[in-house]
């Protein structure tokens, strides 16, 4: 796993502690960097919810983003992500949240002008925290909602009040962008 564009471009991220943590593949990154940057985009401020390596918020923080912060349940992935962060020289643009994205709503500075989220693919409960996120304002009004999933599950075509841009598909994993 590396970094695939920006300044720190080629650098290589330490992978997940444990089993059970998918991180994003090198394909599927630049596959949503691209559409990001297809579509204006804003990545000046990200969030990165389950965050796991922190590939997808380093990614954005490499291309340009001023700040990032990084929510993740586990604490040791949590140190796998200040060491990515250490690694890629970004630490100083970034702040890692070691709660539940439920608990750390409440704790979180937005408004951010891109959220990108991977969430467990079996965890039932990531669509209701995404909603709560637009809808509690920590996403600025023309933000874009990146949203990593299974392709067996369809994401609806509004979240929060934000229309669905696109769905692609890559492998088992796809990709649902909101805007």
């Amino acid at each position: 796993m590396r970094v695939i564009g920006g300044e720190a471009r080629g650098r290589t991220l330490k992978g997940p502690p444990r089993d059970g943590v998918r991180p994003t593949t090198d394909r599927v990154r630049e596959a949503l960097f691209e559409i990001l940057a297809s579509h204006d985009a804003d990545l000046s401020r990200v969030l990165d919810l389950y965050s796991g390596t922190g590939a997808l918020g380093i990614e954005a923080l490499s291309r340009g983003a001023e700040h990032c912060d990084f929510v993740e349940s586990d604490t040791k992935t949590c140190e796998v992500i200040r060491e990515n962060l250490a690694r890629t020289r970004t630490l100083d643009r970034a702040r890692v949240y070691p709660l539940p994205v439920a608990r750390a709503l409440g704790r979180l500075k937005g408004p951010y002008s891109l959220v990108v989220a991977d969430p467990p693919y079996e965890y039932d409960r990531a669509e209701k925290e995404l909603m709560e996120l637009v809808e509690s304002g920590l996403v600025a009004p023309d933000g874009t909602i990146a949203v990593e999933h299974s392709k067996r599950h369809d994401w609806p075509l509004e979240l929060g009040g934000k229309p669905q841009l696109l769905s692609r598909r890559y492998g088992d994993t796809a990709l649902t962008l909101y805007q």
